[in-house]
């Protein structure tokens, strides 16, 4: 019999629903069973003008930073269906998923964190620190943290924003949510963003909350954790080193092994 060190243990897994299969995989090949419950929709933007722009104007650019998956598969999709990527352009990815998936989609990025996967460690990156002069694009969904432009322009860049996704709230339907929260079965919850835990604070309503806030969550940073607190969360709140699948699951097995006897489970 294989080892399911997650049998019988209930996740929630909020990413949205076109990027939920490859954690509800690793988390089921462990024993677990996933309750999926997308707290995010990744739409088109409303207007697409100004990416349009920067698209043709690429050569301008020194430099092009993707700050996650989303903006990778939607920028790209984008360049791809009007022009060539640009030769000279160096591409920059805040995170190890992001890099994997321009990887995939068949461009090797120049800079990327190794280790810590969000805005400030790709600032800390040599190659960022040297930018006076040069035509920085920033990749990314509508809205955001404004720190790694603000900083570049700190630096002496000229910083474009290319805004070629929006994130919008699903029209979701909570009643089997709280079924599964009534009858015991959600024992941990997975969160990839603060924008993405705030919603799912919103959609649960008064009566979820006493449930949600009292059950484990896995975050993916520390400004996660804090946002959590502020939330009023109560019970364990674990931070995964980064959004990827394997660390999310990773999460969720430190949990489960330092609360076996302790956990909410399936019956």
């Amino acid at each position: 019999m294989p080892d399911l060190p997650l049998l019988k243990t209930g996740v929630l897994v909020t990413r949205p629903a076109h990027q939920a299969d490859g954690l509800c995989a690793a988390l089921e090949q462990l024993g677990a069973r996933c309750i999926r419950f997308p707290v995010m929709e990744i739409s088109t933007p409303a207007d697409n003008s100004n990416l349009n722009d920067i698209i043709a104007h690429l050569d301008d650019y020194d430099l092009a930073v993707f700050i996650s998956p989303n903006a990778v598969e939607k920028a790209i999709a984008a360049i791809s269906s009007q022009r060539e990527m640009p030769e000279n352009l160096h591409l920059a990815a805040v995170g190890r998923t992001s890099a994997k998936t321009l990887d995939k989609a068949g461009y090797s990025p120049d800079i990327f964190p190794k280790t810590r996967f969000n805005s400030e460690a790709l600032l800390e990156m040599p190659q960022m620190q040297n930018v006076k002069g040069q035509r920085i694009v920033i990749f990314r969904g509508e809205g955001g943290r404004e720190l790694l432009a603000e900083t570049l322009k700190q630096r002496g860049a000229e910083v474009d924003y290319a805004e070629c996704y929006r994130r919008t709230l699903p029209d979701a339907n909570t009643s089997s949510l709280m079924r599964h929260w009534a009858r015991g079965e959600i024992s941990i919850i997975t969160v990839t963003s603060n924008e993405g835990l705030r919603n799912l604070f919103d959609l649960v309503g008064q009566l979820g909350r006493k449930w949600l806030l009292g059950t484990p969550l896995v975050v993916i940073s520390e400004r996660g954790r804090e946002e959590a607190q502020a939330l009023g969360f109560k019970n364990q709140i674990l931070v995964a080193d980064n959004a990827s699948d394997n660390d999310i699951t990773q999460a969720v097995l430190q949990w489960k092994q330092a609360n076996t006897t302790g956990s909410k489970i399936l019956s």
